[in-house]
């Protein structure tokens, strides 16, 4: 027999099966390896991502409170300009009905009057037409569209022309309703009738 011949028993005794490693022992090193260098490097970023996301959250609610107060404030705002807007008309027409109310007294005084002559009532007439011309003038109503006056469409109404050799072209030649106007602005147009 041949001492060089080898025992197949003794070849695979030999033979050095691989270490097979179990998951525990696996997981166990690969934390080990996370431990050094890189795994500071990957801990140190993972810290400064979290400090990144913490400012944008603290941001994000910042700007989330800087809303609703933006909000509530436009809200309050809105809300006093409506009741300030209906407060300014109620004090507007107030202003104007105090300064008619004398005029109306006048009238019923004048209605009143059991027995008066015909000329005693048109002085009266004339006297509250006097007054209810100083109310209007106090609130800054001025009359428009007196006879000779040049046609204007934008505040005289014509309702009608007529030929009229005395009056010049395109001017006033009668008034049927007075206008009126309160700075620039038209209360009521004149309804008048135009020369040609």
């Amino acid at each position: 027999m041949n001492t060089e011949e080898k025992n197949p028993q003794t070849e695979e005794e030999t033979v050095a099966e691989p270490e097979t490693e179990q998951p525990e022992v696996q997981a166990e090193k690969a934390k080990k390896d996370k431990g050094g260098f890189g795994g500071k490097k990957a801990k140190a970023e993972k810290e400064e991502m979290q400090k990144k996301l913490d400012e944008a959250e603290a941001a994000l609610k910042k700007q989330k409170d800087q809303l609703l107060r933006t909000a509530a404030e436009y809200d309050n705002f809105r809300k006093r300009t409506e009741r300030e807007k209906a407060s300014i008309y109620t004090d507007a027409t107030a202003a104007a009905v105090q300064e008619f109310l004398p005029v109306a007294d006048n009238l019923e005084r004048a209605l009143a009057q059991q027995e008066c002559s015909v000329e005693d009532l048109r002085k009266g007439v004339e006297m509250v037409q006097a007054q209810l011309m100083k109310a209007l003038e106090k609130l800054g109503v001025a009359e428009m569209g007196a006879v000779g006056e040049a046609f204007n469409p934008d505040i005289h109404n014509a309702v009608s022309h007529i030929d009229d050799e005395s009056a010049d072209e395109n001017v006033i030649a009668q008034v049927f309703q007075k206008g009126y106007k309160m700075g620039d602005k038209v209360v009521r147009h004149a309804v008048v009738v135009v020369a040609n």
